[in-house]
C-alpha cells in the first residue's frame, strides 16, 4: 500500500482491548486489571492490555513447563519443527500491513519502514531458522576403538524473552526462533507499549501449526513482569534486549534464583568513523544520517558518535547538515514520512533533556534545535553536535533519539582512541579504501559489531552480539542455540575399560 488513507484505515480496525496469549488462545489477567496503550502520533490511547501480575507468571511458566514435558514440540522432528516456523513466516508476509500498522501506532516507526524492515525482517529470520532446524548434526570424536562417544545437544525447557520496544517484532524473533527451533517453550514479556503487535505475532503461530502452550505471551509492567520470570526457578533460559541498567538487575535477579543461563543485548554508543580516503563519501554521508535518524535514532546500535578524518571533516559535516535538513518529521502512516514521532513523551523528554545538556556543557548545534517540533506529538528534529568532548553526556551515555555528536581526528591511532573510549561495545563502523587499515581497525575496535564501507548490515547467519556494558552473548545464526541448549557428553564403552 501507498496511501496514508488505507494505512489509516487498517489502523482504526486495531482492536480495542486484547487479552495475553497462552495455551492457544486470549486469557485476562488473574486480576482483571488492564493497561493502556498509547499512540504518540495521536497522543491517545488506541487500546488495552491485560497486566499481569507475579501469579500470571507462574502460571504460564508453568503452562510452559508442562507443555514442554509433555513433547508435543520439544519431542517432534526438527524437520517438522522447521515446516511450522516456514508456515509462519509466510504468514507473517501475508499479514505484512496489519503487522507495520500495529508497530507505527505503538512507537511511531514509519509505516513504510515497520512493513519493508521490520517486518520483513522478521520472517526472513523464521524462515531461515526454519529451514536450519534439520541441517545440524551431532558430534562424535574419532580414534576411539573400544568406545563410542557422542556430543549432542538438548532443549534446554522453558525460555523467558524480554524484548524492547523500538523493533518489537525483528528482535522477539531473533531470540523466539532460534529457541523454538531448538525444541523449546517461550514465554514472550515485549515491551509494555509494543505488547499488541507481539500478541499478533503469537496468534498467528497458532495458525501456522504451533501446539498450543509452546509459545506464550505475558504483558504487563517489566518491574512485575520481567522481574518474576528472572526470579522464577522453572525457567532455564532468560534472553533480555534492552537498557544496561534492567539488564543487569535481571542478571542479578537471575542469578539469586536458579543461576539459569542469561543472555544480554544491551545498550550501545557506537562510533562512525569516516577517513579521507573513503571509496565514496558521499555514501557515506548518506549512511551517517540514516544511522543516526533512522527509528528516529532509537536503536541502540545508532551511530552517535561521527568521527571524520579532519582534511574532509568540514565537507561531512556541510553534507549531514544538509541532509537532515531534507528529512520529513510526521505522521507514521503516511508513506512519505522519515522519521516519526519518538515512542512516547517521556523519550521526547529526555532526549530533549539530552540536547540541552549539550548547549549546556559548550557544545555547538550545527543542525536541529533544543525544543520539540510538537511536544503533544513528541516529534523532534534531527540534532548534529560539534565541538564536542569526551566527557560531555552527550558523547559518553545512550540518547535513543536522533541526536550525532561529531568531531574530527588527525591520525588513525586518534581515530581508534576515540572509537575504544567508552563503556559500550556494541558496534562500530570505518569508511576507508586502505585494506590494512580496515583489518587493524576492524581489530582495534572493541566491538562486537564492525561494518567497513556501511553500516547495519548482515544476514541471519552472522553472529550480533555486544562487549563491556553493551552485553553477553549473540543473537543470530547458529551462534544463538548455545544458550537456548544443553551440550551432553554422552561415552558409551564398547569392550575393554578405558581410563
Amino acid at each position: 500500500m501507498s496511501d496514508a488513507t488505507t494505512w489509516r484505515d487498517l489502523a482504526a480496525a486495531i482492536p480495542s482491548s486484547h487479552g495475553m496469549w497462552g495455551r492457544g488462545a486470549w486469557a485476562e489477567a488473574a486480576g482483571g486489571h488492564t493497561l493502556a496503550l498509547h499512540d504518540p502520533w495521536t497522543d491517545s490511547d488506541f487500546t488495552t492490555v491485560p497486566a499481569a501480575a507475579s501469579d500470571d507468571v507462574d502460571r504460564v511458566v508453568a503452562d510452559a513447563g508442562a507443555t514442554f514435558a509433555a513433547g508435543s514440540w520439544s519431542r517432534v522432528s526438527p524437520a517438522e519443527r522447521g515446516r511450522v516456523l516456514i508456515a509462519w513466516a509466510g504468514l507473517i508476509e501475508v499479514h505484512a500491513d496489519e503487522l507495520a500498522v500495529l508497530v507505527s501506532r505503538e512507537m511511531g516507526k514509519p509505516v513504510r519502514d515497520a512493513r519493508d524492515i521490520e517486518v520483513a525482517s522478521t520472517a526472513k529470520t523464521l524462515r531461515w531458522y526454519g529451514e536450519l532446524a534439520d541441517k545440524l548434526m551431532d558430534s562424535s570424536p574419532r580414534g576411539l576403538p573400544d568406545a563410542l562417544a557422542l556430543v549432542t545437544r538438548e532443549p534446554v525447557g522453558v525460555v523467558a524473552a524480554i524484548t524492547p520496544w523500538n523493533f518489537p517484532l525483528s528482535l522477539a524473533m531473533l531470540k523466539i526462533a532460534p529457541a523454538l527451533m531448538a525444541g523449546n517453550s517461550v514465554v514472550l514479556k515485549p515491551a509494555l507499549q509494543t505488547s499488541a503487535s507481539s500478541l499478533r505475532l503469537a496468534e498467528l503461530s497458532r495458525e501456522a501449526g504451533l501446539p498450543d502452550g509452546v509459545l506464550s505471551v505475558v504483558t504487563g509492567r517489566g518491574s512485575t513482569v520481567g522481574t518474576a520470570l528472572a526470579r522464577h526457578s522453572a525457567v532455564s533460559c532468560l534472553t533480555f534486549t534492552g537498557s544496561t541498567e534492567v539488564g543487569l538487575g535481571l542478571l542479578a535477579d537471575s542469578a539469586a534464583s536458579n543461576g539459569k543461563t542469561v543472555s544480554l543485548e544491551l545498550g550501545g554508543k557506537s562510533p562512525n568513523i569516516v577517513f579521507a580516503d573513503a571509496p565514496d563519501l558521499e555514501k557515506a554521508i548518506d549512511t551517517a544520517v540514516w544511522a543516526f535518524t533512522f527509528n528516529s535514532g532509537q536503536m541502540c546500535t545508532a551511530g552517535t558518535r561521527l568521527y571524520v578524518e579532519r582534511a574532509v571533516y568540514d565537507d561531512v559535516l556541510a553534507g549531514i547538515c544538509d541532509r537532515v535538513a531534507r528529512l520529513t518529521v510526521g505522521d507514521p502512516l503516511d508513506p512519505a514520512t522519515d522519521l516519526g514521532p519518538l515512542s512516547s513523551r517521556s523519550q521526547c523528554a529526555t532526549v530533549l533533556e539530552y540536547i540541552d545538556s549539550g548547549l549546556r556543557a559548550g557544545a555547538r548545534l550545527a543542525a536541529g534545535s533544543a525544543d520539540a517540533l510538537d511536544p503533544d506529538r513528541s516529534t523532534v528534529a534531527p540534532a548534529v553536535f560539534t565541538d564536542v568532548r569526551a566527557d560531555m553526556q552527550i558523547v559518553r551515555e545512550e540518547i535513543f533519539g536522533p541526536v550525532v555528536a561529531v568531531a574530527p581526528f588527525d591520525d588513525e591511532a586518534q581515530a581508534l582512541s576515540m572509537a575504544n573510549e567508552t563503556d559500550f561495545g556494541l558496534a562500530a563502523s570505518v569508511w576507508t579504501s586502505d585494506v590494512s587499515r580496515i583489518h587493524r581497525m576492524s581489530r582495534g575496535i572493541e566491538a562486537g559489531n564492525v561494518w567497513v564501507n556501511s553500516y547495519e548490515e548482515g544476514v541471519p547467519s552472522t553472529p550480533f552480539g555486544g562487549r563491556k556494558l553493551s552485553g553477553n552473548g549473540a543473537d543470530k545464526g547458529v551462534y544463538a542455540l548455545d544458550k537456548y541448549t544443553h551440550l551432553k557428553h554422552t561415552w558409551i564403552a564398547l569392550g575393554r575399560n578405558h581410563a
